[in-house]
């Protein structure tokens, strides 16, 4: 099978969602380009591509062929774009004070002055300058497409634009054309210059709306150090990040950011963890325990053992996910970008139409008018309110929920998610801590001195949460040293079996008391019933058809699930618990949550079938879990979360990861969903509406009713602000 690589590139001279669309069919056109998607919003083309079949540089050169570029070199790369952009930023705002320099004295000779002698001569000295300096680039991007056979924004303004000048150029040394018609020549030079800086303008503020937008990537950016002290042959220096390699010795001192992820191997400290984790409380960390890059030590200093730099890290895999996500297309986008891609000349269609109607309706009379309306059409029907309608709203919404320590893999989870009616939740680490611990032993037999020792070595080897309860009990309190095994076998749902001294032995769920047809005396069971009405887990161990000691395990309940719970009911949103505890730990820990439904006794299988259950009575289901037990059914759910413990992230399987161990940010996670949704719809339809309404205004439709006819001048300054309103409306959401 060839080998699929998926990268994400930033693009570099896009003036519109056009020039998006002709990006992404440029890439996706390559041998050997699996997918490939353009987000105007954020810049960035997002590839899957072969990589035995095609290089970055390829893919460079045949956007550069397209007339954009590509940023393809890793080292800086995001450093290297926001410079990219910041200039793009000076350079507008050069031009934009350029245009007005010049338009503000021609408005001036075109309202005021336009009967003095030579005055339409000096409009068109103070055109030039705009058209060819300022508003250059509109003709050069229009020649670049049309070559190609493709259209954008550039193509309606460079057509607009040059219609209205050569035409004032013709009239203005041709007057006598007219005069001998019996009509009166006009010059149209201030609409053609009043476009080019409106449009200017609003590209102005569209940048800078824009780049207000991916605050929350800036943000998680900023926690990543530049610069690592290492300690190398005994001396320290201080190098790059980039430098770093997995194995050097970091020194790092009280109040530092740690710039890898590694474990100690020298020193103590306290680390807060918050930016990472979510949890407000410094974590105590000693020799062989793991730091994250990103986080800050507190108080003492310490040496790590780089594991992980660079991208490797945590942190980095967290900002490429929510770049990614950020850089992912919604379903509606979908229908967008089909809508974009014909929408040019469509538009150019309509102008033609235009023109043609107003000629065949007044005749040579009406010429003035006809060419008004045409270059009106051309101007107002500027694609870009919808090409930023959805982008800006999701990159606003990813970039809220991450600072929120919400992690969304993509736009479709985020869409996905407005229409959950049904979570499922598993019971351990979801809505309880998931640090379980003994609370209980019953020994149904007389303990032999290995009996302890063999539980130890088991559950060593198990991979269960509640395992680790038995093996800090046996290990760290009663200092038991693990036996030697001979075999071990996992029984998936149920627990382990293995051998020691010829002696088969079990630990596990009551399920296994079947399956090797063992038994609870009486005295046991009825001290079970009182373990499980209380809440505790219930593992069991014994050899052969003997059950020798029955475990009871407390795990707590987190002090935000029952809220959680009641907030997703608040929301319409019908709750499931999943559980592989019997049915009395299981009544115990859903009557306190307040949780009617669930299932005891659950074992993997049991779980994916509970969702397609679901599923198959038109429910729309989101399964939580920890991302390993739970993968069956979090696979099949229509939304897959994880709970996330900051360093143990299941951001490769889950779509959405909660970071903290809150389970409050399950119900904001929903509710952000459908702000974020509501918000795309918003600026869809305030973009489709626009130019439903636009178009036919700038056509004259309004004109035999009262005599209204858009000024192309209008026109531009109403398509500017339709770019800048569906921005500022995206951005109402990080206020929210």
């Amino acid at each position: 099978m060839s080998n699929i690589t998926k990268k994400a590139f930033p693009v570099l001279n896009m003036h519109c969602a056009g020039c998006a669309n002709n990006v992404e069919k440029t890439v996706k056109k390559l041998a050997g380009v699996v997918d490939a998607s353009v987000n105007f919003a954020t810049n960035t083309l997002s590839v899957s591509y072969e990589a035995d079949k095609l290089t970055p540089g390829e893919i460079r050169a045949a956007v550069l062929a397209a007339g954009y570029d590509l940023i393809v070199e890793e080292a800086l790369k995001e450093e290297r774009q926001e410079e990219a952009q910041e200039k793009h930023y000076r350079l507008l705002k050069r031009q934009v004070i350029g245009a007005w320099i010049f338009v503000v004295p021609m408005l001036l000779f075109s309202m005021v002055l336009m009967h003095v002698p030579f005055s339409n001569e000096i409009q068109l000295i103070l055109a030039l300058p705009v058209m060819i300096f300022f508003g250059g680039s509109f003709y050069v991007n229009a020649w670049r497409q049309a070559r190609l056979g493709r259209s954008n924004m550039d193509t309606l303004v460079a057509l607009s634009t040059s219609i209205a000048f050569l035409f004032s150029v013709f009239n203005t040394f041709f007057p006598e054309f007219w005069y001998s018609r019996g009509l009166e020549p006009h010059v149209y030079y201030e609409a053609a210059v009043v476009i080019i800086a409106f449009v200017l303008t609003g590209k102005l503020m569209e940048e800078r709306a824009k780049g207000n937008t991916s605050t929350a990537i800036r943000k998680l950016m900023g926690l990543q150090p530049r610069v690592a002290r290492v300690l190398r042959e005994g001396i320290e220096e201080d190098i790059l990040i980039d430098q770093l390699q997995t194995g050097d010795l970091v020194v790092v001192r009280p109040g530092e950011q740690i710039p890898v992820d590694g474990r100690l191997s020298e020193g103590e400290s306290y680390v807060d963890e918050s930016m990472i984790s979510g949890e407000p409380i410094p974590v105590e960390k000693k020799v062989g325990d793991r730091v994250l890059a990103g986080t800050i030590n507190q108080k003492g200093a310490f040496v790590i053992k780089a594991s992980g730099v660079g991208s490797e890290t945590v942190l980095a895999r967290i900002i490429r996910m929510v770049q990614e996500a950020q850089g992912s297309k919604a379903p509606v986008q979908r229908i967008v970008d089909r809508v974009t891609g014909i929408f040019v000349p469509v538009v150019l269609c309509i102008a033609v139409l235009t023109f043609v109607i107003w000629l065949l309706v007044g005749g040579t009379d009406y010429f003035s008018h006809a060419l008004l309306s045409a270059v009106s059409v051309l101007v107002i029907a500027c694609p870009c309110a919808l090409g930023l309608a959805t982008p800006t709203a999701l990159m606003v919404g990813i970039g809220k929920a991450a600072s929120n320590h919400i992690l969304i893999k993509d736009a479709v989870a985020l869409e996905q998610m407005r229409k959950v009616n049904v979570v499922v939740l598993d019971k351990t680490g979801t809505l309880t801590e998931g640090h379980p611990t003994v609370s209980g032993w019953l020994w149904a037999q007389v303990q032999e001195e290995h009996f302890k020792n063999v539980l130890l070595a088991a559950e060593l080897k198990s991979e269960h949460p509640l395992a680790g309860a038995i093996v800090s009990s046996l290990q760290e309190v009663e200092k038991i040293v693990p036996a030697q095994l001979e075999s071990f076998e996992s029984i998936t749902g149920k627990g382990i079996k293995v051998v020691y001294q010829g002696d088969t032995y079990w630990v596990g769920s009551h399920k296994l008391l079947k399956d090797f047809s063992a038994s609870l005396s009486d005295v046991l069971a009825e001290m079970m019933v009182q373990y499980e009405s209380d809440g505790n887990s219930i593992v069991y161990f014994g050899r052969g058809t003997e059950v020798l000691a029955v475990v009871a395990i407390a795990d707590q309940i987190k002090p935000t699930s029952a809220e959680a719970v009641k907030e997703l009911k608040r929301q319409g949103i019908d709750i499931c618990m999943l559980t592989g505890d019997g049915q009395r730990t299981a009544l115990a820990v859903s009557g306190k949550l307040g949780i009617d439904r669930f299932v005891a006794d659950a074992l993997p299988d049991d779980k994916e079938e509970f969702v397609r259950e679901l599923q198959m009575q038109g429910k729309t289901v989101a399964m939580v879990g920890d991302g390993i037990n739970d993968s069956q059914a979090l696979a099949l759910a229509d939304v897959s979360i994880a709970m996330g413990k900051g360093t143990d992230i299941a951001m490769d399987v889950a779509m959405v990861t909660l970071m903290t161990s809150d389970l409050l940010l399950l119900p904001r996670a929903f509710e952000l969903s459908k702000q974020t949704v509501k918000l795309i719809h918003q600026n869809l339809f305030w973009a489709f509406i626009y130019n439903l309404i636009g178009i036919p205004i700038a056509a004259g439709i309004l004109f035999p009713v009262n005599g209204l006819l858009l000024n192309p001048m209008l026109a531009s300054a109403a398509m500017a602000f339709s770019s800048v309103s569906v921005v500022l409306n995206s951005l109402s959401l990080a206020r929210k």
